[in-house]
């Protein structure tokens, strides 16, 4: 068990810079599987706000990723940020895949089942755990910008999801 101690905090008590922090400290996007298995990736894509008149997250996932397949499987997945002493594993966990590597053995992350059956990692500073609402994938059809198809060179649009913030966990010091 672990001594790590985590408080709920409110979306709205939250003084993150979230531009800064998912841009260039990234996160883990962290999802399990009915069996207990999971699988995390690294994104410095994403964003967080009010949709439906609920604290989101939205996250954006390529459909090769390993994690997709977890995310796919339940409803539920967490965004896990980290202080700087972190970003080499975050690195890895972003240039390997789970297929084929045990991001944990690799990293020295710590991983931490929450209330909700949701994993996130002990070391984290701050968990969004989140439930699932919609879920798409974005159509080459409706883009408006034709620049942005240089980040889709393959045709491999991510899918898009948007999911409730239900729960937020700070470290405490």
């Amino acid at each position: 068990m672990s001594d790590v101690i985590f408080h709920p905090q409110s979306p709205y008590a939250l003084t993150d810079n979230f531009f800064h922090r998912i841009n260039h400290d990234w996160m883990l996007i962290t999802a399990a599987k009915p069996d207990g298995s999971w699988n995390t990736m690294t994104a410095s894509w994403g964003t967080v706000g009010i949709l439906w008149n609920k604290p989101v997250a939205i996250c954006f996932v390529r459909p090769q990723r390993y994690t997709d397949e977890f995310i796919l499987t339940g409803d539920r997945l967490t965004l896990t940020f980290f202080d700087e002493e972190m970003h080499s594993a975050l690195a890895l966990c972003g240039r390997t895949s789970g297929r084929n590597t045990d991001k944990a053995a690799e990293t020295g992350l710590r991983p931490l089942t929450l209330e909700s059956g949701a994993v996130a990692f002990e070391q984290a500073r701050l968990i969004l755990d989140c439930r699932r609402l919609y879920a798409d994938v974005f159509k080459k059809e409706n883009f408006l910008d034709p620049a942005i198809f240089a980040h889709y060179p393959e045709d491999d649009f991510h899918h898009v999801y948007i999911c409730e913030i239900e729960k937020i966990l700070e470290r405490c010091e």
